[in-house]
């Protein structure tokens, strides 16, 4: 079982403001043309399930329309205990380590996880479940936030696989997740 992580972090490197908004990112995705995803779409096609953590999914319930499609979602929660009223059939909600629910995944023929949200991210980069993370950088200095990463108990190399600049400004970087 893979697990990626597609993201947009600020310049410097936030993922949030400090209260979880993410006005600044719905503003820069205004900038973004007509018909250009930075590669979402394309990453998706190949995804069985979406794993996020519980600030996450609040945070995507305030959006406008779904942007998953069919593509199943389990929100990660020791809090959260049943799918809210207004959800997508596709959404369930687990209590689990990240090994236990990658785990039951693979056994449920899911090949392919999208990790998303800052706590879930590092968890799973922790216990070395993450094989890529695809970084879209977009130029703005927030000086302060949710960071995508924070201390970590030992490093993590990444190998560099791409890296496209946008016209917009955004540029966007794919790592592999170095084993060993």
């Amino acid at each position: 079982m893979r697990c990626s992580v597609f993201i947009a972090t600020s310049l410097d490197g936030y993922i949030a403001r400090e209260d979880g908004t993410i006005d600044w990112l719905l503003e820069a995705n205004g900038t973004v043309p007509a018909g250009e995803d930075c590669g979402f779409a394309e990453f998706m096609s190949g995804i069985d399930v979406l794993v996020m953590g519980r600030n996450t999914f609040e945070q995507v319930m305030t959006f406008d329309t779904w942007p998953y499609g069919e593509t199943r979602l389990v929100v990660l929660s020791s809090s959260l205990h049943r799918v809210p009223d207004g959800c997508p059939d596709t959404v369930s909600v687990a209590n689990a380590t990240p090994r236990g629910l990658i785990r039951d995944l693979a056994d449920a023929g899911c090949t392919h996880a999208y990790i998303d949200g800052g706590d879930t991210i590092r968890r799973f980069l922790a216990d070395g479940l993450i094989d890529h993370i695809t970084i879209t950088v977009i130029p703005v200095l927030l000086g302060g936030g949710k960071p995508l990463f924070g201390a970590a108990e030992k490093d993590v190399w990444l190998e560099l696989e791409s890296s496209r600049s946008y016209d917009f400004g955004f540029v966007q970087n794919r790592y592999r997740v170095r084993r060993g």
